[in-house]
């Protein structure tokens, strides 16, 4: 037996062969298409060219040619697209490993270019592997809020996109016609095939192909459903085991429902949160006004029943709160309600990512954006923000800042 993966001979396994690939190939085509357009909108999402304040992704350039005003409406937008982004990206798992198991004698062929057309293609072959597993990997570690990236994931996950991406279209242009062709003309599992990646001394089966793709198929299912609950409540969430947002809710009451960091975790003291000590900041035209939370409730109070949905995929139904609108704070400083420009909004958290945010004049427009006093008929809770946090229609959660301390309006 041939000792050098070089070798045809070395790979013995009967599954490999052109219907098998075709098979996962077409799958990982119109999955990765979702999962890199959904990409892209999360990144929209962010509102990146509030510069310097939400982009974190400098010198993107010509990537960034599709960024748009992300919209409120309607309110679940974010929790949709994202949820979708994070749930895909985990189900299909199976079906890359399967895949790039399926081609690993080509990476190992000789010799390594045999004319510049199959150097081109070995060194997409190259971009895509990598880009792929370290597109899959990072977002795996993000959702489960192990930060071990050496840097910010955001430019790393972005940048890192567009490469795998640009890698996968070419590979896509060049291969997905053999592969429809395989489909077709291959219409039921073949006891044999020809080809680079059948093994020229195949071991004696232990499984057909339609199996193996049964076994890729389960594990999929299996992971889509320990992840998917994570965007509902109730007991469904519950069977989201694989994430860190899938089991009960915290505590009790009109506060339980899920958090990512703790007023602990970010720094806050209780002594600045009360109602002698905090007051709010709120600036713009030149003018400054401060509030503390006793001069909030003389103010118009308005309620709005929005979900929470972040950027790790997980999200809760509606809940039901109440504070004053965002366009009613920027009319303290001078401003008309429908000409309210965009906020820079400040917490006192002194930890962690996002510490200030930015949101468009669209979103502090909107009557459903608050500052939240209130969640489900009773004061925000310290891990929920307390004394008030922005909550904005269709907004990833960091951008719905909590603990707020100050808000700047005017164009930024």
């Amino acid at each position: 037996m041939p000792r050098s993966p070089s070798s045809p001979a070395f790979w013995r396994s009967p599954l490999r062969g052109p219907w098998f690939t075709s098979v996962l190939g077409v799958v990982l085509l119109v999955g990765i298409t979702v999962l890199f357009v959904t990409g892209l909108l999360s990144y929209a999402a962010y509102n990146p060219d509030l510069s310097p304040v939400n982009d974190q992704t400098p010198d993107k350039g010509l990537l960034g040619f599709y960024l748009f005003a992300w919209p409120t409406d309607p309110s679940w937008l974010y929790r949709l697209t994202q949820g979708t982004h994070v749930t895909l990206g985990i189900a299909l798992i199976p079906v890359l490993l399967a895949k790039l198991w399926s081609v690993v004698p080509k990476l190992f062929a000789l010799p390594p270019a045999r004319s510049l057309a199959h150097a081109l293609e070995r060194l997409s072959l190259l971009l895509l592997v990598g880009g792929g597993l370290f597109e899959f990997t990072t977002g795996v570690l993000n959702v489960q809020l192990d930060y071990v990236f050496p840097g910010s994931f955001y430019p790393l996950h972005f940048y890192g996109a567009w490469v795998f991406f640009a890698a996968f279209l070419a590979h896509a242009v060049l291969k997905t016609p053999a592969a429809l062709r395989n489909l077709r003309h291959l219409r039921h599992e073949p006891p044999y095939e020809e080809g680079e990646l059948v093994s020229p001394n195949p071991a004696e089966p232990t499984v057909s192909r339609r199996g193996a793709l049964g076994v890729v198929g389960g594990g999929s299912l299996l992971l889509f459903g320990t992840t998917v609950g994570r965007g509902f409540d109730g007991p469904l969430r519950e069977t989201a085991l694989l994430v860190p947002h899938g089991g009960p809710e915290p505590g009790s009451g009109p506060g339980a429902f899920q958090i990512n960091k703790t007023a602990a975790a970010v720094g806050i003291d209780a002594r600045e949160t009360s109602e002698d000590a905090w007051r709010l900041v709120v600036e713009g035209n030149g003018r400054t006004v401060r509030l503390g939370r006793a001069a909030l409730l003389q103010l118009p109070l308005h309620n709005a029943a929005l979900p929470i949905a972040c950027v790790e995929g997980w999200s809760t139904s509606d809940q039901w709160w109440r504070g004053v609108r965002l366009r009613d704070l920027a009319a303290l400083v001078g401003y008309e309600t429908d000409t309210a420009p965009d906020v820079l909004v400040e917490s006192l958290q002194r930890h962690g990512a996002f510490r200030r945010s930015a949101l468009r004049d669209n979103q502090v427009r909107d009557p459903r954006s608050l500052l939240a006093l209130f969640v489900n008929g009773a004061d925000l809770t310290p891990d929920h923000g307390y004394p008030a946090r922005v909550i904005v229609p269709a907004a990833p959660g960091v951008l719905n800042t909590k603990w707020v301390a100050r808000m700047t309006f005017g164009d930024l």
